[in-house]
Formats: structure tokens, C-alpha cells, sequence
């Protein structure tokens, strides 16, 4: 009987000793992925999103990123080429009202988990729209596609109220 309890007594010190290790291991993940960006990426993004708390229009270019406007986009839906619509706005946002064919993609699910981006191929043509020129939103996003080194970026500056404005096809409601 003493044989058997104490081999029980092994044998649960020895499992618990696997648990914690993979404990430890999922904790240690999760930091990884967070410590993915650099700081001074991390700096850029808050300044930006202090911009746009301070309703400062967001920059009109940001290096590395090309710029498109919505007739382009439009241009490309009309004649099928193949990109991804990636709207960075809140789910809120997306629900209410989305240009019909986008994709929610939000820069604060990125900003936790990089790892969403690869979903997406380092040479998809992706085209980022938020709010409206004082949204820090897609300004950010494209700053971190950028970092995660994808090579086909596109930035919609003038967003969504722009799209409305030209009356062009948007969704509302859920997807």
C-alpha cells in the first residue's frame, strides 16, 4: 500500500511540475507576441492616437505607405482587381456602416496580436480606411504592416466619409 501511495505521490508531482511548465510557456507567448513591436513603432502609433483624441488631422502621407483615394478604389472593385478592403475601425463601426466588400480588421486586435496579419500574404495588396482624417486608426495600421514588412500598402486617407460623400456602395448592419 505505501509502494502504491507513493508512486501516486511521484506521478502527481510529476504532472503538476508538466502543467506549470506549460502554463509558464502559453504566459511566455503572450509576452512574445506583445514584445514583437519596437518601441519607437509603439511611440509612433501613440502619438498618433493622441492626435486623434486631440481631433488633429492625421499626416497626409507616411513613408513606405502609398496613398489611394476612393475613386481609385472604387476604379479597382469596378474592374475586379484582386486586394483586400481592411477597415481598421472599432466593430461598432464596422457593424453600423462598411464599405461593401471591406474586412474588419482592427488596429487594436493587431496591436495585441500581430500575429492576425497572416492571415494576410507579405505581397496581398492591402488598402486600410478608418474614420475620417483625424481617425489614428488606419495611420496606424499601415505603420505596422509596414513594420511586419508586408509590401503592397495602401492608406485611404480621406476614409469613409469621403466614400459616403461620392455616394459609393456601402453595407450596412452586420455582415
Amino acid at each position: 500500500m505505501a509502494l502504491t501511495k507513493n508512486l501516486g505521490v511521484k506521478m502527481l508531482k510529476k504532472l503538476s511540475i508538466n502543467v506549470l511548465c506549460f502554463v509558464f510557456a502559453l504566459a511566455g507567448l503572450g509576452i512574445a507576441s506583445a514584445a514583437e513591436w519596437p518601441d519607437a513603432l509603439i511611440k509612433e502609433v501613440e502619438a498618433l492616437k493622441a492626435a486623434g483624441k486631440d481631433k488633429k488631422d492625421m499626416p497626409p502621407t507616411i513613408a513606405g505607405v502609398k496613398n489611394i483615394t476612393g475613386d481609385e478604389i472604387k476604379k479597382m472593385i469596378d474592374e475586379k482587381k484582386k486586394f483586400v478592403l481592411l477597415d481598421n475601425r472599432l466593430k461598432a463601426d464596422y457593424d453600423k456602416e462598411h464599405i461593401t466588400g471591406a474586412v474588419l480588421f482592427t488596429v487594436d486586435e493587431l496591436l495585441k496580436n500581430p500575429k492576425l496579419a497572416n492571415t494576410y500574404k507579405k505581397d496581398d495588396v492591402l488598402v486600410n480606411y478608418c474614420n475620417g482624417v483625424k481617425c489614428w486608426r488606419s495611420p496606424a495600421a499601415v505603420l505596422l504592416l509596414k513594420h511586419l514588412e508586408f509590401k503592397n500598402i495602401y492608406w485611404y486617407r480621406d476614409r469613409i466619409p469621403d466614400w459616403i460623400k461620392k455616394d459609393y456602395p456601402t453595407t450596412e448592419g452586420k455582415k
